[in-house]
């Protein structure tokens, strides 16, 4: 039980969340922006106290379920912590270093909390699967205990950042319903463990769970080395979009077209609008405008846009 104890005693870690993929958005929120960090903060040390008791509980009641939603639930305060350091970072305006600012840097926490995530969930994994051939009727009662406050620290959790108005508190008051639901298997299992001698019940529930988290690692890092590689918003479709740019009065082509993202929503693009030989200067440049103005309805927040006249060569090798 020692050498158990000191491998899980280093493992602060939960399921990777889309959380920096909103955190940009704070901008749009001026009103009650204050109360949903407030509301934020207090659910991290909320959760972060009941995850120091699960690890001890867990332990104590050698359940290896209960410790999976340790790492579970201490993952959800180390991604609080990461968002909140990045977020800070990447609000940085640009520089003669980064030309874009810092958005970037708020996938870094996703990118920390993953990596530590997947090791936790694979040791978590591999200490069950030792369990199930070598099965160890843990402390149902105990178990019973935590996972009832396991439950009413989630809840809690949940209807506090349901309150709030920011799109961080709504997304992470998801991720508490789904650890609602991950207490609701612990105790569901450890009623069945209190009235028949199952001990193999336990490590499968802790293989369950951990497999959902990686599930959800991958899930989230695809995601988020899509975004790293710079490849086209899944959010914006560039047939609709170049469809609209064509209707623009004066707009013959739509070339050299290119589509990427900085954080998950603050997206970039750029392209080449030809238009007639007959257009003047003044036009081109409000044909430009209008282009710009309805990019902004297709979720385009920075665009660059270079206009060419009719029958003028590209001088790129691709157009």
């Amino acid at each position: 039980m020692q050498p158990y104890c000191k491998r899980f005693g280093v493992t602060f870690v939960h399921r990777l969340k889309q959380m920096h993929h909103d955190d940009h958005h704070h901008h749009h929120h001026h009103v009650g922006q204050d109360d949903g960090t407030a509301n934020i903060r207090t659910v991290f040390w909320l959760n972060t106290a009941f995850s120091a008791i699960e690890i001890i509980g867990g332990i104590y009641t050698n359940s290896v379920a209960i410790l999976s939603d340790a790492i579970h639930d201490l993952g959800d305060s180390l991604s609080l912590g990461f968002a909140w350091y990045f977020q800070k970072k990447a609000r940085g305006k640009r520089d003669e270093d980064f030309s874009y600012g810092y958005r970037r840097f708020s996938l870094l926490g996703a990118f920390i909390n993953a990596m530590i995530l997947t090791a936790g969930s694979l040791l978590v994994v591999y200490e069950a699967g030792s369990r199930l051939f070598n099965p160890v009727q843990p402390d149902s009662k105990g178990m019973l205990v935590l996972a009832i406050i396991g439950i009413a620290v989630n809840v809690i959790g949940m209807l506090r950042l349901r309150r709030g108005s920011s799109i961080n508190e709504k997304v992470v008051s998801l991720h508490f319903l789904e650890d609602v639901l991950g207490w609701v298997a612990v105790l569901i299992g450890s009623i069945v463990m209190m009235f028949a001698n199952v001990p193999e019940l336990d490590p499968l529930l802790s293989i369950v769970i951990s497999l959902y988290i990686l599930y959800n690692v991958y899930r989230n890092m695809k995601a988020t080395f899509r975004i790293f590689l710079q490849a086209k918003p899944a959010n914006i479709d560039e047939d609709v979009v170049r469809k609209e740019i064509l209707s623009v009065a004066g707009v013959k082509d739509v070339h050299d077209f290119h589509a990427w993202t900085m954080d998950g929503q603050y997206n970039v693009m750029t392209l080449h609008a030809v238009i007639g030989k007959d257009q003047t200067a003044q036009e081109a440049e409000k044909i430009k405008d209008e282009i710009r103005h309805r990019l902004e309805h297709f979720n385009v927040q920075h665009s660059t846009i270079e206009i060419e006249s009719e029958g003028s060569e590209c001088t790129l090798e691709k157009c």
